[in-house]
């Protein structure tokens, strides 16, 4: 049988982020504009292109196919000189450095796999990452030396595990000093974390480690190199803050963020490059947990810091400890600081299926930059406005440049359109005003009947369903309609955009209150929709869709009839401590949550038809909660289906497999509901 159109277009776009522009940056000057993306919407090959905002021209700077032949991967990775003229990137685990000017990359011999290179800021040096160290190396791949390197097997220099959490671009795990004479380093000691879970719960998977719900975290240290002097540590009270949740070096000196391990207490430090003290220069306090905001807390060329306060349900951009945006606005990430000028992205409450752009000046006070319903997101430099409108009418939306008094330039994409129309309703559902979308058949015609109904939710703190974006969720939802269902997709509480106060309602409950959200989007909807069927509703969802279309299915089997539930959490112990143990705290504090949210404990109910599916090579969720809850079910006498899926990831659709995981999906449905 001939693949679907729309599944085989997932597969040769890989959900359409080909041909897309992605991870663009600009010069200091705000003259040019760096970026990679393919040549063509089915092109996985990610060419680094440069684009002249005076001409207009763009140019294809390293082109992976022209260095290493057709067989290539695209660039991954890249990063720049302060004046943007040296490009270090990654190629097939090669270094790579390019001089923007004249356009001729050249390979650096570094050992062994390369990530997450940085030249210094004057362009003369690069350091990598590679076999746990991290090592420099003249432009000219002369010179290469390691600065930070351990003899102790699970340790690593130069990467941080969590600091990503409030970083919204830039490196990972080593910083380097304006000057170009010191750099930051993190160091990772993951010796005493546990192994990654096998699925049989007594043989553990080499070389892979998790730090699960009540475990051992990794170790995470800070370190100043002066490159030809031994390592400085950073110190602070790590047994109260051993989270290292952000770090960076700017004009002040190098600064780290930290967090408490019950996620309840942010410090900013900044740290005295000469001994590694440090002086706590910000506090952020919360009794259910200080939320982490993409870009911040960060300081401003002249000192400023800024951070953020949540007051009287708003999440509040500051600077230096006072408030500076209006209330009912959402702050939802800082994309950038030039000088004392501030971009970042909020979102209004009573609309949390866009945002937009804003800037914040001392002088100006803050500016809307973007109109137009999209979710809207960029960077700016020297004057120059990156802007990316991901809206409803093409897939990564479009990314303008702007600057005063000159024209607006575009910066193509070649993504694909997508094969398949999409027919849906946008709708604010019950007294809490759910964001939801709802997708009918094409070919359906009112009157014609009652439909059966797929609630298509996520439902978690990660991401939003229902947003101005037309992306490739969207899709999925209407191909799923395509086959005879009235498909329901429902944002409720503890989603993003909504307010800290929205956000929380999830505290020590994961789930009660998102299923009875989806409830009652499920009979709102049907009220104002008289063709959707309650007496025939399932739900399917993925990762904490997952979870949540399982708890749904073992709670309320009075509402929900049928459950697909791929990747989901069923042993809340069995997931990362750090996501997890901010909504239900530590489980030798709090053991009582973690048992009200066991979908394992919960076995013995099942109802109804419930079809699980995993990646074994799921790297996020381990497999063996899937396998655990299919052993209660089988136990308690609970008849299921399992479809595991073997050297498959946490996100499965845009691989090989996309056909048979969905046309399974859609005959269990079928079979269970009808459609």
């Amino acid at each position: 049988m001939a693949i679907s159109p729309l599944l085989e277009q997932l597969i040769r776009t890989d959900r359409f982020t080909h041909g897309v522009p992605a991870h663009l940056t600009l010069t200091p000057d705000g003259n040019t504009a760096l970026f990679l993306r393919s040549r063509a919407g089915d092109d996985p090959i990610a060419c680094l292109w440069t684009l002249d905002l005076g001409s207009g021209a763009e140019r294809a700077v390293a082109d992976p196919v022209a260095l290493r032949g057709r067989e290539s991967v695209g660039i991954g990775v890249y990063a720049t000189s302060r004046s943007g003229d040296l490009v270090a990137f990654v190629l097939a685990g090669e270094l790579w450095a390019v001089r923007v000017a004249d356009g001729r990359p050249w390979r650096l011999p570094a050992s062994g796999p390369v990530s997450d290179p940085r030249p210094d800021p004057a362009g003369r040096r690069i350091a990598y990452v590679t076999g746990g160290a991290l090592r420099l190396m003249n432009a000219d791949g002369t010179g290469d030396r390691a600065v930070a390197e351990s003899d102790v097997p699970d340790v690593e220099f130069g990467t941080a595990v969590h600091a990503a959490a409030t970083a919204s671009n830039g490196p990972l795990g080593h910083w380097w000093s304006p000057g170009g004479t010191q750099l930051l380093i993190a160091r990772t000691d993951s010796g005493r974390v546990h192994p990654w879970p096998a699925l049989d719960s007594e043989t553990p998977t080499p070389g892979r480690r998790f730090a699960a719900v009540g475990t051992p975290n990794a170790d995470v240290t800070l370190w100043i190199a002066d490159l030809n002097s031994p390592l400085t540590q950073a110190s602070w009270d790590r047994k109260s803050f051993e989270y290292v949740v952000g770090a960076g070096w700017d004009g002040h000196g190098p600064y780290a963020v930290v967090q408490s391990r019950d996620q309840r207490t942010v410090r900013f430090l900044a740290i005295d490059p000469g001994d590694g003290s440090t002086t706590v220069r910000h506090e952020q306090r919360d009794d259910r947990w200080v939320h982490l905001v993409p870009g911040l807390p960060v300081r401003t060329d002249s000192g400023t810091l800024l951070a953020h306060t949540d007051l009287d349900g708003t999440r509040h951009l500051t600077v230096d400890g006072v408030p500076v945006t209006p209330p009912g606005l959402q702050l939802r990430s800082v994309l950038g600081v030039d000088a004392d000028e501030v971009l970042f992205a909020a979102s209004e409450s009573d609309e949390p299926t866009e945002t937009h752009l804003y800037s914040c000046q001392p002088a100006a006070g803050i500016r809307q930059l973007s109109s137009g319903p999209a979710f809207h997101s960029g960077l700016f430099r020297g004057g120059t406005l990156v802007q990316v409108a991901r809206g409803a009418d093409r897939p990564g939306g479009r990314t303008h440049v702007r600057r005063s008094g000159q024209p607006v330039v575009a910066i193509a994409s070649y993504a694909e359109q997508p094969v398949l129309d999409v027919h849906l309703s946008r709708l604010v559902l019950g007294p809490r005003g759910l964001r939801a979308r709802l997708h009918l058949p094409s070919w359906y015609r009112p009157g014609s009947g009652q439909l059966p109904v797929l609630a298509d939710p996520y439902g978690g703190a990660a991401a939003q369903r229902v947003t101005a974006e037309l992306d490739w969720r969207v899709l999925v939802s209407q191909w799923f309609a395509e086959h005879g269902f009235a498909v329901l997709a429902a944002d409720g509480r503890g989603t993003p955009g909504r307010g800290p106060e929205w956000e929380r309602e999830v505290h020590g409950d994961l789930f009660g209150a998102a299923i009875d959200d989806q409830v009652t989007a499920l009979r709102e909807a049907a009220r104002l929709h008289p063709e959707l069927d309650l007496g025939r509703v399932g739900i399917r969802g993925w990762s904490f869709g997952g979870s949540l279309a399982t708890a749904a299915v073992l709670r309320r089997p009075d509402v929900f009839h049928a459950a697909v539930a791929g990747a989901g959490v069923t042993d809340q112990r069995l997931y990362n401590a750090h996501w997890r143990e901010r909504s239900l705290g530590h489980p030798d504090r709090f053991p009582e949550r973690y048992e009200a949210c066991s979908l394992v404990r919960d076995a013995p109910r099942l109802a109804r038809p419930l079809l699980l599916m995993h990646g074994l090579d799921d790297r996020n969720v381990p497999p063996l909660n899937t396998v655990r809850l299919s052993d209660a079910l089988r136990e308690a006498g609970r008849p299921h289906e399992v479809f595991l899926l073997p050297g498959v990831g946490h996100q499965p659709v845009g691989s090989s497999v996309t056909e048979e995981l969905m046309s399974r999906q859609v005959r269990f449905l079928q079979r269970h509901l009808g459609g």
